[in-house]
Parts: structure tokens; sequence; C-alpha cells
């Protein structure tokens, strides 16, 4: 899906949507770590999103390799590089939206002789990106986030060029396949990206990820990084001055370029906080055991959207709302 991979720095032909980001992602991990025999490291974040460790935890069961969780991946690739097939990393901390450094950490994989996958989810249709000008080797991003998607909308895979020919695609479905109406009992990948589909995609997903792209070549991503880089600025203003005070801690970094597109803050009660600022009509998400998150997806949101969010958030705290007992079931936010 080349729109797509437009907006990631991919040229045309390397790019395909279609199933999950969790099987986007095993395909990646498990094709990059058979393109790299003989080494037995699976390296990837202590801190990564619980799905991007349970895959390639089941990658290194699969293939016989360890899975070694590492909070400076650079001192991990220093230390252990002759041991590393694949980094699996994420563009954006879920977390904190810190924003790590592609083409550095890409060329420390490769200087150990890895492969980089990267997790796009929380940067794609954010952040600009250009996997191929950093030789990026293979990425997935969800479309559901800031690819404005829609719910269910399918994950995407990157895989550049020069790896295509040897992606040994785990989940070998008809529509990878070279000759997928001949209904032929053996399998022979097609050529290019192609190889990299699976079953029959989600049509009307796709269709209506394919309308949401269109906006991004009204607006461009240049001036949607800008808006949201004053989005986040403007909320971290909001806090400083609004909930000063109130127990607040800014967790994501104030640096700019250090940031993707949502804010983090730490409070000691952050699921009873967030249930009282849904009911108020403030939708954020909680992230144990203390971060409570905030997305801004710039082509919507507005700074007095922010400075709505921040203000009730106050008097959420202030009036004492967030204390009523029907707020302190842990599963009121999801």
């Amino acid at each position: 899906m080349d729109g797509t991979g437009a907006l990631i720095g991919a040229a045309p032909g390397q790019t395909v949507a279609g199933d999950s980001t969790s099987v986007q992602l095993f395909n990646a991990v498990t094709a990059a770590a058979r393109m790299r025999p003989g080494r037995s490291v699976i390296l990837t974040d202590a801190g990564q999103f619980p799905t991007d460790g349970y895959l390639a935890d089941s990658v290194g069961r699969l293939l016989g390799l360890e899975v070694a969780r590492v909070s400076d991946p650079q001192a991990a690739l220093r230390e252990r590089g002759g041991e590393v097939a694949v980094l699996v990393w994420s563009v954006v901390d879920f977390r904190t939206g810190e924003l790590w450094d592609v083409p550095a950490l890409t060329a420390a994989a490769h200087d150990a002789g890895a492969l980089a996958v990267w997790d796009l989810c929380h940067a794609a249709g954010a952040v600009p990106l250009q996997l191929d000008a950093d030789q990026a080797d293979l990425a997935v991003g969800c479309s559901y986030k800031y690819l404005s998607g829609g719910p269910g909308s399918p994950a995407f895979i990157y895989i550049a060029r020069r790896h295509q020919d040897g992606f040994d695609q785990p989940l070998t479905g008809w529509h990878g396949s070279a000759r997928p109406f001949e209904m032929g009992a053996g399998y022979t990948p097609a050529a290019g990206i192609t190889r990299a589909r699976i079953g029959t995609p989600p049509i009307l997903s796709l269709l209506a990820l394919d309308a949401a792209l269109d906006a991004f070549g009204h607006a461009g991503l240049d001036a949607i990084r800008a808006k949201s880089l004053g989005l986040g600025e403007f909320f971290i203003a909001c806090t400083d001055e609004l909930l000063a005070g109130l127990g607040f801690g800014v967790v994501t970094p104030r640096e700019p370029a250090r940031r993707g597109s949502h804010v983090t803050l730490r409070h000691p009660d952050p699921y009873p906080v967030m249930a009282a600022l849904i009911e108020a009509g403030i939708i954020g998400d909680v992230r144990p055991p203390d971060l409570l998150r905030f997305g801004f997806n710039a082509l919507y949101t507005s700074h007095r959207d922010v400075h709505t969010a921040v203000e009730t958030l106050r008097q959420v705290i202030v009036s004492g709302r967030y204390r009523e007992p029907r707020f302190a079931v842990r599963n009121t936010v999801t």
C-alpha cells in the first residue's frame, strides 16, 4: 500500500497492508531472524509494549533463540552484537511518548551485523519517518491511531527492497503465493512485496483506510508534525500552570525533538482520575502503574481541546470527584 509507504519514507513496492499488527510483527521478526542464521539473540526493549514482547518470546521459542530485554540498546549491541540476529524496537515509547533515534539505532544494529525491525504504531502519521534513507530493514505499523483508519483497520508491513527476495514468510497464505488461483498443493512465494500478503484482506477496512490517507496528501506530514509538537508543547505548558501542586509530573521529554505525539503525566491515582475524566468527556488512557496518557491527532485536535482537557483534569482533582467510590474500580478504564 504505497499511500502508507509515502508517509513512512518508503519508495513504492515496499509496503503492504492487511491482517493485524500482531500478525505482521510476528512475520517480520521471524523472517528477520531467519535472514541471520547462526545468531542466537533477539534484542528488544525491556519496557516494550506487551504484545511486542509476547511475540518476540514466541519467535524465540519457535526458532530456539534467546530474547534479551534491555533498556540501553546501544550498549547491548556493543556487548553482544555478534550474537544478535534482530533488534526489535519502537520508534515512540508507548508509555512516555519518547522518540527514539531511528537512523542511529538502525546503524548500530547493522554495525553489529543484525537487522532492525521497527514498530511504527505510535509514529506513523504523526512523526516524519525516512525508512529508506535510514536503511531500515523491516517495520510494522497500525493504521487505527494517527492514520485514522478507524476501529479494526489493518496493520501494514514494510520490507526494504533489498530484503524482499530473502523474506521467508512464516505464515504462508494463498494471497502471498506466486500463483494464487492455480490452487496448487505447493507454495511458491510471489515476487517482491506481494509475498508479504497472507489471506484475504479486510476489503471494507482497506477502503476506509485509503480514504483516511487522502487527508495527509492535503495537509502534508511536515505541517501535521509541526502542529502535533505545538499541541504537546501547549499541553505541557497548561499542565505546568493549571496542575501545579496537584500531584502531577510530566514524564514525556520536554524537548520537541525527543517527543512523539502523546504526552504522559504521572499521578499516584491514575485509574480513578482517568475514569472521572472520561465521564467528564475527556478520553485518555492509563498505563500502569501510575501513568496517564494523552494523545494528539493533529488532523482534528485543537489547542482549545488541549486547554479544555487540562482544565477539566484540574477540576476533577480540585473537586475531589475522582475519590468517589464508583471510580475506585480499576477496570473502569480500559
